[in-house]
């Protein structure tokens, strides 16, 4: 598929403030997955200086320098035309090695994916017992067998759990997104790493966009999980909505943990204690489908 898509996001602050060095997560990974087009980025103020790297996990990271002059609002907008690859999520053979729970990774492979495992780089210390209970019993219903782990899983939350729009704050501990029933894509992403986590599965947080239906009034970003599959590579999946991440799911980034794929990051140099109104639109528009 091919998209056009544009992003904008506008702070509206309650007095004049300046503000410290923001990075921006808004450039989506250009790999074997999708290629990127035409991106732009537009930031009113201009700053003084604008800087891109590369960090650990592969994502593009914009960190703008603004002027010292107050200002009361800033708006950022980012749009580009985008082509996914991914028509079939399955298309790998797991290693012979890893085709059951609980895998037994290679030492050096095992170093590796150490920031995707729990612990460091988790959201949460230590593994929540209700993620815990929930991941020795479909390992018990599937009999081990990693594909139909995975799979039972993303059903398992989607279709036992509501999906509604938080547009902010940080996800909630799996214990209270199972409890409830009730989450957003980013609650409900973390919960199923958290389950992945419990078996031993290398998972990683995505943030980015989903084609999603075309009448939808309002779009927002988008959250699923990558599960490091060896002999697949990462491979994501999508318990909002029990899917196979294919090419309709655009990703920005992906960390082992959400508070590494937050949009924009920063906060003020002066002005300490005021206050902000976010507000923003989203457009995703298909512009031909590439595959058959």
């Amino acid at each position: 598929m091919r998209y056009s898509i544009v992003h904008s996001t506008t702070y509206q602050y309650d007095r004049p403030i300046t503000l410290s060095p923001h990075i921006l997560r808004l450039r989506p990974r250009c790999d074997a997955a999708q290629s990127v087009y035409h991106f732009s980025l537009d930031v009113d103020p201009k700053p003084l200086q604008q800087s891109e790297t590369i960090n650990l996990d592969g994502n593009t990271l914009t960190t703008l320098y603004f002027p010292e002059e107050p200002l009361t609002a800033l708006h950022l907008t980012t749009s580009f035309e985008i082509e996914t690859w991914v028509t079939n999520p399955f298309d790998y053979l797991l290693e012979p090695w890893a085709s059951t729970l609980p895998i037994d990774y290679p030492a050096t492979l095992l170093n590796r994916l150490q920031p995707y495992l729990g612990g460091w780089g988790s959201n949460f210390p230590g593994l929540d017992p209700v993620a815990v209970e929930l991941s020795r019993d479909i390992w018990q219903e599937t009999e081990g067998n990693v594909s139909a782990f995975l799979w039972a899983l993303n059903q398992r939350i989607s279709s036992t759990c509501q999906h509604i729009v938080r547009e902010t704050g940080d996800p909630y501990p799996p214990s209270l997104t199972w409890k409830t029933k009730t989450a957003s894509c980013r609650d409900l992403t973390v919960l199923f790493m958290e389950v992945c986590r419990a078996m031993g599965l290398a998972t990683r947080f995505v943030s980015g966009y989903h084609e999603g239906d075309p009448d939808w009034e309002h779009r927002h970003l988008h959250a699923w999980a990558e599960v490091y599959l060896p002999g697949g590579g990462w491979r994501g999946y999508d318990p909002t909505q029990g899917l196979a991440v294919g090419d309709r799911h655009i990703t920005l980034v992906a960390a082992p943990n959400s508070r590494d794929t937050i949009p924009i990051s920063g906060s003020l140099k002066t002005g300490i204690g005021a206050t902000s109104q976010m507000d923003y639109t989203l457009t995703i528009d298909p512009i031909s489908e590439i595959h058959p």
